[in-house]
């Protein structure tokens, strides 16, 4: 997906074109960051994740709006759209929804079953990306597993409803290592992905 920042992936798009999968990334990348703290946290027994809900809606909303932008009206063929703008448009209704309940100290598992759904939509994605050859080379090797940590990252999500206490506390922990993961692949490709445009002629 992330091949679409190579040059001959945007001829013939308008000159007006503006490629903001990299700042996407960075906001994916902290979101992912966010979620981790959280499962650290609560799998720590600590109060200050609800020091959280105000990064948690703010990163949520950006990726609501990056991806809905991207869902509806980007330029680019609509495999990659529904590949990255979909996903990113659901993980900020899910932040956004998580940090609202979290500040009404409404009980936020429930969300988790949309995180597991959400998870099957990128598993397919990941599966998609090799059958269908939406990515190749250097790209897929950033692609293709942060598609796979994410999807884990969805799909074991209800882990949220393990206690806290005993073995549990390990549900919470390999979340922690799974989100952690998913956000260094989106932050490399994305600070890759801003140093190829930097190199790139007006």
């Amino acid at each position: 997906m992330f091949a679409v920042l190579k040059h001959d992936m945007i001829r013939g798009v308008s000159m007006a074109f503006v490629d903001s999968l990299t700042v996407m990334l960075l906001g994916l990348g902290l979101s992912a960051i966010v979620l981790a703290l959280y499962f650290l946290g609560k799998g720590s027994n600590k109060k200050w994740t609800n020091d959280l809900i105000v990064p948690a809606f703010t990163l949520g909303f950006f990726d609501f709006i990056s991806g809905f932008l991207m869902s509806f009206a980007w330029p680019l063929p609509g495999a990659y759209n529904m590949l990255f703008g979909d996903p990113l448009l659901m993980l900020g209704l899910i932040m956004m929804a998580g940090a609202y309940m979290l500040h009404k100290n409404i009980n936020i598992n429930f969300l988790s079953i949309f995180g597991f759904f959400l998870g099957i939509y990128i598993a397919v994605g990941a599966l998609g990306m090799v059958n269908f050859g939406l990515e190749s080379g250097v790209y897929f090797l950033t692609a293709f597993p942060l598609y796979v940590f994410a999807a884990l990252s969805g799909v074991f999500s209800p882990l949220i409803y393990a206690k806290a206490k005993g073995a549990g506390r390990y549900g919470y922990y390999f979340m922690f290592v799974l989100l952690i993961i998913t956000a260094l692949f989106a932050l490399l490709i994305g600070y890759s992905g801003l140093y190829e445009h930097l190199q790139s002629p007006p």
